[in-house]
């Protein structure tokens, strides 16, 4: 099982881990047994210009991504976290106080039953279709999206949310 508490002093952002800019801290306590296991770093205005910018630069990157290319995306998230479920499983009992049954069963192997319907239902979606009155149907990214997870789901709201291109996630506090 990997640490938990690696990662809580940065945050993760255009695909690697990052010393923010806030000093603000935060404490993560098990609500179950009120143990202080860590901190955090509550972001500043500066940390997230910085998550925008680089949401914004992977947008452009992959507006013409295939269809393709998303799925092998979507199938490769489920492949790690299938090999991750327990790590996913342990952190939601620290961070949420979920019994481990419940955190294994109804959390994280949830999040991959969604991850698997968004694969199932992008494979059936047609990107551009004629509509029976004449006009074309085009499905097309929007754009940067910022994200708030509630604090007693959130492996399961990040899968769910995770299925757009470009993302910001902020769990809820």
């Amino acid at each position: 099982m990997t640490d938990m508490t690696l990662n809580l002093g940065r945050f993760y952002i255009n695909g690697r881990w990052v010393e923010p800019n806030s000093d603000k801290l935060f404490p993560v306590i098990n609500p179950t047994t009120e143990e202080h296991f860590g901190m955090i770093y509550l972001a500043n205005a500066a940390d997230v210009e910085v998550a925008v910018a680089a949401a914004k630069a992977a947008f452009e990157a992959c507006l013409e991504e295939s269809k393709a290319v998303r799925l092998a995306r979507l199938e490769r998230l489920i492949e790690v976290s299938q090999q991750r479920l327990e790590d996913m499983a342990q952190a939601m009992v620290l961070e949420m106080g979920a019994p481990i049954s419940f955190a294994r069963d109804m959390q994280a192997d949830a999040a991959i039953g969604h991850l698997q319907g968004f694969i199932d239902a992008l494979k059936q979606q047609n990107e551009r279709e004629e509509l029976p009155n004449g006009d074309v149907l085009v499905r097309e990214p929007i754009g940067v999206c910022g994200l708030v997870t509630p604090w007693n789901w959130p492996i399961n709201q990040i899968a769910l949310k995770s299925f757009l291109r470009s993302r910001l996630v902020q769990p809820a506090s």
